[in-house]
């Protein structure tokens, strides 16, 4: 293998351990649920029995609502905040939430009431550049009587909130907030920085990640070091560089010192965490910049790896890298899914982590030496001047892949040789084939896109059966390099824009399922069973008298819910916005509910005096909701 894992020094304790079962049983105390991001909860309240029956129990208008009205009367259009992204956690019967624009909210989980909101006023500060206005989530610690919140904003600041009172933490950082800008050893323009994913926290430890502009002209941009900083005082307790520094490990893959200036190669999404291991582990994406490594020669550590680090020191324990000198912006999109399981008799305490490649790769997440083989074979080079890639990308051998791979005859769309023969003839006008065929001057066909395969809003996991509930779409993209030509930029060649590629008569380019989900047994590592996500274009294919091929799957999608009953995702399908209920053994749709507005974040769930809710995050814009769903 061309990366292999490395082990830490020191003695990590092994102790199996049932994570979240008990201590999450009525909260949902992390994005994911826990820190292990199962995405699960063992409340069963809401079944298959009476699941159809779910009826609207309260809604909360985001507060941005408010400021976008005004913002639209003014228009100023740049700051619209797109889809409402945030999954609220559940703490003793309140639920938090922060909002688009950076305003963070306390709401009675029973009513919907607003204890407080605070506002970090984040907006003002001008667009991100970078993915808009949007945030996912927030943090909470609890130690003897204090309570906090820990929130990254779009404008680069770490916040610590009292869960209590909705103030500023004055013993954190400075007034309450740490600047995000300092301390990471270059100079950092704030529009080109900040966070959007939740910060982790475990062991008294806050984890902070951040999202950086990822289309730059620059060579020299912000560098993606992950950071812990104490709970208690925001004290920084340690970075790990994700572009390893002079005489650091992995430094030598960054050739001719281009890790002096090449910046990115952040976590963006979501980090999980094996609490009582102490070990933080961290999804990392792509460098400066995402198609073109003509300036970053080498494989790029800690590029598309996934990272373990020491919770309280930040020392890399093991790592592994998905891409070498990525050029397809295939960033580990989604928090890694701690999972115990029993392979061939041997019980292994795992962390699984799902690719925009549409792979599953699983490790001991101790040692994170593979569960099963993960191979390198040879890849398509580049004809772009200038580029040097990997010859080979590491390939798992199981689990098989969920997501479509590759454009060729087995990929193009078949509903009749006719428009099979059409398909052909489109992507002659570009370069095409297997995964990781690489940018080009003419246009690439990449399949999957930057969008996966496998999203940020990531898998779920049911401990109870070892099953991995995986959505994904199939979209494939044109990726085109052309040259840099501008006194603005120091790249022979940029990025030409991310461009779409239909097929024949205003049909998709590849056979469907467009989107679906796939039930993989982690136990195994075999595939229970794969379902098309939603009708798609279903109706469209019939008008144009092609024979009926059922549903074909939409491309929407939000993360799953696992329940001990039932599996939940929601979708806008061909104009419905809808959350279905699936059965976890077949992927039967039990029953669909008719939402008010159009889904963009994850589900979840939780309880307050014997009462089982499920709330979700619905529209955008100047019409941003929570609602919840319970029985009658």
């Amino acid at each position: 293998m061309k990366e292999m894992t490395m082990a830490s020094n020191g003695i990590i304790t092994t102790v199996f351990l049932l994570i979240g079962v008990q201590l999450y049983a009525q909260d949902w105390s992390s994005y994911g649920g826990a820190n292990s991001s199962h995405k699960y909860s063992p409340l069963d309240q809401i079944n298959t029995t009476n699941v159809s029956s779910l009826v609207p129990a309260w809604s909360w208008d985001s507060p941005d609502n408010i400021t976008v009205a005004d913002n639209i009367a003014a228009e100023n259009y740049r700051s619209m905040p797109a889809g409402f992204k945030s999954t609220p956690i559940a703490i003793d019967g309140t639920l938090y939430i922060p909002t688009s624009y950076g305003r963070v909210a306390a709401l009675n989980a029973a009513t919907g009431a607003e204890i407080w909101t605070f506002d970090t006023a984040a907006w003002e500060s001008g667009r991100p550049t970078n993915l808009g206005f949007n945030t996912r989530g927030v943090g909470y610690w609890a130690n003897n009587s204090q309570k906090r919140l820990f929130f990254g904003t779009n404008d680069s600041y770490l916040w610590s909130i009292d869960a209590e009172t909705g103030l500023p933490d004055p013993k954190f950082g400075r007034k309450g907030k740490i600047d995000l800008t300092q301390g990471l050893g270059r100079e950092i323009d704030r529009l080109q920085y900040g966070v959007v994913a939740p910060p982790l926290v475990t062991n008294d430890v806050v984890v902070v990640n951040s999202v950086i502009f990822d289309a730059p002209n620059k060579k020299e941009m912000p560098p993606g070091h992950v950071r812990g900083f104490s709970a208690e005082t925001g004290e920084l307790l340690w970075m790990f560089e994700t572009i390893p520094q002079r005489g650091q490990f992995g430094n030598e893959t960054w050739e001719e010192d281009s890790w002096e200036y090449t910046g990115n190669t952040n976590s963006w999404t979501m980090m999980s965490a094996d609490d009582a291991a102490g070990i933080v582990y961290i999804p990392i994406g792509t460098p400066t910049n995402d198609w073109y490594g003509g300036l970053r020669r080498g494989d790029n550590l800690f590029a598309e790896s996934l990272v373990a680090v020491d919770a309280l020191t930040g020392e890399r324990i093991w790592h592994f890298q998905m891409v070498h000198h990525g050029v397809w912006d295939y960033d580990l999109p989604a928090a890694p899914t701690l999972v115990d399981l029993v392979v061939d008799g041997k019980e292994i305490k795992a962390v699984a982590q799902i690719s925009k490649q549409g792979f599953t790769y699983v490790f001991d997440r101790i040692t994170g030496e593979p569960v099963w083989p993960i191979i390198e074979k040879e890849v398509p080079q580049s004809t772009v001047p200038g580029e040097k890639l990997s010859l080979t990308q590491p390939f798992p051998t199981k689990p098989a892949p969920f997501a479509l791979q590759g454009i060729s005859d087995e990929t193009l769309i078949n509903f009749t040789p006719e428009l099979r023969r059409a398909a052909l003839q489109l992507i002659e006008r570009f370069d095409y084939g297997a995964l990781f065929t690489p940018p080009s001057l003419r246009g690439t066909i990449n399949l999957p896109g930057w969008g996966g395969g496998g999203w940020w809003t990531g898998a779920g996991f049911d401990p109870d059966t070892g099953l991995y509930y995986v959505p994904s779409v199939s979209i494939p993209i044109v990726v085109q390099l052309v040259e840099g030509g501008s006194t603005d930029s120091d790249f022979p060649y940029v990025r030409g824009g991310v461009k779409s590629v239909g097929g024949p008569e205003g049909l998709p380019l590849t056979k469907p399922p467009y989107g679906r989900i796939t039930a993989i047994n982690l136990n195994s590592g075999e595939h229970e069973w794969m379902i098309p996500h939603g009708e798609g274009i279903r109706k469209k294919i019939i008008d144009m008298g092609i024979l009926d091929p059922g549903p074909v799957g939409g491309a929407s999608r939000t993360g799953p819910l696992v329940t001990k009953t039932l599996l939940f995702l929601a979708q806008s399908d061909n104009g419905r916005n809808v959350l279905r209920a699936f059965d976890k053994t077949s992927g039967e749709t039990i029953t669909e509910i008719e939402l008010p507005l159009p889904p963009s974040a994850a589900p979840m769930t939780f309880a307050v005096s014997g009462k089982q809710f499920i709330a979700l995050a619905v529209g955008g814009g100047a019409d941003s909701r929570l609602i919840t769903l319970a029985l009658p």
